[in-house]
């Protein structure tokens, strides 16, 4: 009944940054919980010592516990999925023993927990759930492919669209309270039987108000009062005045609205179902000489896995033997298939294209990145956005307030002005169809989830509707240069021979010697070399020194390559003005090595030439700054260990506005605090390791390239699973997006509410009237927010 994560200081740091964030003048707050270690970082001038004391001494308890998280999948709960039952849910489920954090949403479908592992476990806290009458299952992270998922699949063509609607028993309800409600309209008219009519329209309010009544009563249950109870209410009343089939529409329309609104929330539950279709149930694994199939669930870390052409990878590995190229656009995004060959590490839910390649598994099934993926996705849609909490707890009052409206015009006119009493209990039963908040409550998560879909499907993570939300309003982004602005791997940049030799015979001999060697600037060389499709001579007698470069014999030649303190007492011919070339490279934030013959008996020692090395800016870095600018973010900022000079080049080539260099990983908070206080919301971008720190204390972080990496995947509010710079863009662009469609849809709701309530007070408006204008606005917010299911750049 859960799907848990293994201990970590993640949750922990959650809540002591709850603590924090809105004291000013804490600089950094450093945890080691296994030391039982806390440390904070702060700026006297800002903030109290006492106050720091105080801090301090409400986190030290939090060293001792044991924090673990569990995700839940929620059964619909009230009406129109009563999101103030949520919070209804999270108060009672944050008062259990253990528990510091709850987020639920019936909407979203999801419950998560942060739980204190030495004092309750997540059976348990199911089983109190479950006690509480809440429908709860396991997280589809914890299912395989085979398991019998939590709503029906997509409909994607007439005869699914049939078998959707037939197996949902509510549109079933839905088609008998549409022919009953005109079958005794026509029989009335008709002249048929009074029973008759009563008889049919009777039907119509069962079936019609069987889901709203229901739902209804479960929201008082749970002391909150839905939108459900306010539509059975108003029909009931136009019964009482005589208005059977007003009363019959409304609960029609009001069903099929609702039916109409699953299928559109359905839509955006897609992402998740189709994550739990990339995983493969079983695996090829090799158990002695035998080759057998085996659930993923009794496959070990270390276990060696066979792929073979067109298998999906089942459990994420590193490979070992053969070559092939994966497709795994499913899970980071990446358009083209990725070459993998001996030491690289492949993803669950990627196809292998072309080759056979042994697997050695490195992470269990519930371990996985796909698993890892779903069940973010899963704790996002239980993460509301400001906009929606705010309506879920405004919603009661309003609600409320409704009731209050409607009790006034039925008593008020009767009693004051003279008004015959089924005139004034007609017009208050419209009021109340007519103010009911269905679209309100409605707009934001239809909105929020769907821009959450389609992030899932590009490989896009929120953490929250709360980040799809607030990204819209960052004007700032703070880049980590290293493996962000730059590919992150140093790469050959210049070749300067210095000799009588030609570039590709200078770098064939570098590749030769540094072919043994595992040096990155070793796998650059012989990485330009391939490139250039040169062929590479025999190497013999290879010899490292250490910290200074390497030694070998190519073709009976003595080839040296290193720094220049390798050739330090050598009578070298070329050496001083190789020694000029590394200084103009330095100069220009590159590193170098130089590459010599050795004396021999024939012939003096000589320089052939300079090789220089660079970590170089991406390809489109400098576009993407550009494309942000026109998104509307006014400064951008790099951060970076190196030294100035080095990033210099990297900042003015991107074209981005500030450059910090000579960072320690501290160092970042401090930059990141800095930018916050002069400019505002502030992204820090970065690979979610070394920068942890600097993404925790951002407005928001985000990842890139994270899909193999757990601190990223727990760090960042924004995860980018691909190594792709074009989805900062993306994100900034879906969430504009998201907060243009939340105003358009909060507008017209309120609009349509005030416009109607005009009408009928002023000029008569009837009743089923009014029951379209709420039904219609309803379906039309929802089908404006699920447009960002098909947002693209």
């Amino acid at each position: 009944m859960h799907e848990k994560i293994d201990q970590s200081e993640e949750n922990c740091a959650e809540v002591i940054n709850q603590l924090v964030e809105d004291e000013p003048g804490i600089v950094q707050v450093n945890l080691n919980p296994a030391e039982h270690q806390l440390s904070i970082d702060y700026d006297p001038a800002q903030i109290d010592p006492v106050r720091v004391d105080e801090l301090s001494q409400a986190m030290t308890p939090l060293l001792s516990q044991r924090w673990e998280k569990c995700t839940l999948r929620l059964g619909r709960q009230g009406g129109r999925a009563c999101e103030s039952c949520a919070l209804g849910l999270e108060r009672r489920v944050g008062r259990l023993p253990g528990v510091q954090r709850v987020s639920a949403s019936y909407m979203g479908g999801m419950l998560s927990i942060a739980f204190d592992g030495a004092q309750t476990n997540a059976q348990d806290i199911t089983r109190h759930i479950t006690q509480m009458g809440v429908d709860v299952r396991s997280s589809a992270a914890a299912e395989t492919e085979t398991a019998v998922p939590d709503t029906i699949s997509l409909p994607s063509n007439r005869r699914q669209m049939w078998e959707w609607f037939s197996h949902n028993t509510e549109a079933i309800f839905t088609i008998i309270t549409f022919v009953s409600m005109f079958a005794a309209l026509f029989l009335n008219y008709q002249e048929a039987p009074a029973w008759l009519v009563v008889g049919l329209y009777g039907v119509a309010y069962i079936f019609g108000g069987y889901y709203g009544l229901k739902g209804g009563v479960e929201s008082l249950r749970q002391r909150t009062i839905d939108v459900d109870l306010l539509m059975v209410l108003a029909a009931i009343g136009a019964a009482l005045v005589g208005e059977f089939f007003e009363g019959a529409m409304l609960l029609f329309l009001f069903s099929l609205s609702n039916v109409l609104q699953d299928f559109a929330m359905d839509r955006t539950r897609h992402a998740i179902r189709a994550l739990m279709q990339l995983r493969p149930s079983t695996a090829r694994i090799m158990r002695g000489d035998r080759e057998i199939e085996l659930p993923i669930e009794e496959v070990n870390i270390g276990d060696l896995m066979i792929i073979k052409p067109g298998d999906r990878i089942a459990l994420d590995g590193l490979v070992v033997a053969g070559e092939s190229s994966m497709d795994q656009s499913a899970i980071t995004g990446e358009s083209i298939p990725v070459a993998k060959q001996n030491g690289d590490l492949i993803f669950a839910g990627a196809i292998n294209q072309t080759g056979s390649l042994d697997v050695r598994v490195t992470k269990l099934a519930k371990d996985s990145t796909i698993a890892r993926l779903i069940q973010m996705v899963e704790e996002a849609r239980s993460e509301k956005a400001e906009t929606q909490r705010f309506i879920d707890q405004a919603e009661q009052y309003y609600a409320l307030g409704v009731i209050i409206l409607t009790a006034l015009f039925i008593v008020i006119p009767p009693t004051v002005l003279g008004v015959p009493f089924d005139d004034a209990f007609y017009k208050a039963m419209t009021i109340l169809v007519a103010a009911s908040p269905c679209a309100i409550v409605i707009s934001t998560p239809a909105t929020v989830l769907s821009a959450i879909g389609n992030g899932a499907r590009r490989g896009v993570l929120f953490k929250g509707g709360i980040y799809v939300e607030n990204a819209a309003t960052i004007r700032v982004i703070a880049f980590d240069k290293t493996g962000t602005l730059t590919v992150g791997k140093p790469q050959v940049t210049d070749i300067h021979p210095l000799a009588d030799v030609a570039e590709d015979e200078l770098l064939a001999l570098a590749t030769a010697v540094e072919s043994k060697s595992e040096h990155p600037l070793a796998q650059a060389t012989i990485q330009a070399a391939n490139s250039r499709g040169l062929v590479v001579p025999e190497v013999r007698s290879f010899n490292s020194v250490t910290g200074m470069g390497v030694r070998a014999e190519v073709d009976g030649r003595q080839v040296q390559i290193g720094s220049l303190r390798l050739f330090a007492g050598q009578q070298l011919a070329g050496f001083e003005m190789a020694q000029s070339v590394v200084a103009k490279y330095q100069d220009e934030g590159k590193t170098s090595v130089v590459v010599a013959d050795g004396e021999s008996e024939t012939a003096a020692g000589r320089v052939l030439g300079v090789i220089a090395y660079a970590d170089v800016i991406r390809p489109d870095a400098s576009q993407v700054i550009a494309d942000l600018r026109r998104r509307g973010i006014e400064h951008m900022v790099m951060l970076t260990g190196d030294h100035e000079r080095v990033a210099r080049h990297i900042a003015e080539a991107a074209g981005v506005d500030e450059l910090f260099a000579d960072l320690l990983p501290e160092d970042k908070v401090t930059a990141v605090k800095r930018i916050q206080e002069k400019y505002g919301p502030t992204i820090m971008v970065g690979d979610g390791v070394n920068d942890a720190p600097a993404l925790a204390v951002a407005d928001i972080g985000m990842a890139m390239g994270a899909a193999g990496t757990d601190v990223a995947l727990e760090t960042a509010d924004i995860v980018l699973m691909g190594d792709d710079l074009k989805n900062i863009p993306y994100v900034i662009g879906l969430s504009k997006q998201t907060r243009r469609t939340l105003v358009v849809n909060l507008t017209f709701a309120i609009s349509a509410i005030v416009v109607m309530l005009l009408l009928i007070i002023f000029r008569e408006l009837p009743l089923p009237i009014a029951v379209l204008g709420h039904e219609g606005g309803t379906v039309l917010v929802s089908l404006n927010g699920m447009r960002l299911l098909r947002y693209r750049e």
